[in-house]
């Protein structure tokens, strides 16, 4: 059971580096530092919008509207680290 919250600690803490990734690649599409025309570019940008938006999206829907700030991912990491630490303080404990 140890290796199963192992993995899923893992898991979420690789859905963090996505999040940050696709906001890294938001801002560096919103600023055109690279080009969407571009078909790497575009599938990587519609790889991390598909893996990401289904849990921003509802994040976007209570947060009041900012004007150009977009802070649902930092919301989002904040909870998966929370998550990430209720798993290592309070449930790995008992599958020692």
């Amino acid at each position: 059971m140890r290796a199963i919250l192992e993995v899923i600690l893992i898991v979420l803490d690789l859905y963090v580096w996505l999040l940050i990734a696709s906001a890294i690649l938001s801002w560096l599409i919103a600023f055109n530092v690279v080009n969407t025309r571009n078909q790497f570019v575009a599938a990587v940008a519609e790889f991390l919008y598909r893996i990401t938006e289904p849990a921003l999206a509802p994040i976007r829907r209570f947060m009041p509207n900012l004007g150009g700030l977009d802070i649902s991912p930092i919301i989002l990491i904040l909870c998966i680290i929370l998550v990430q630490k209720l798993i290592a303080y309070n449930v790995a404990p008992y599958f020692t």
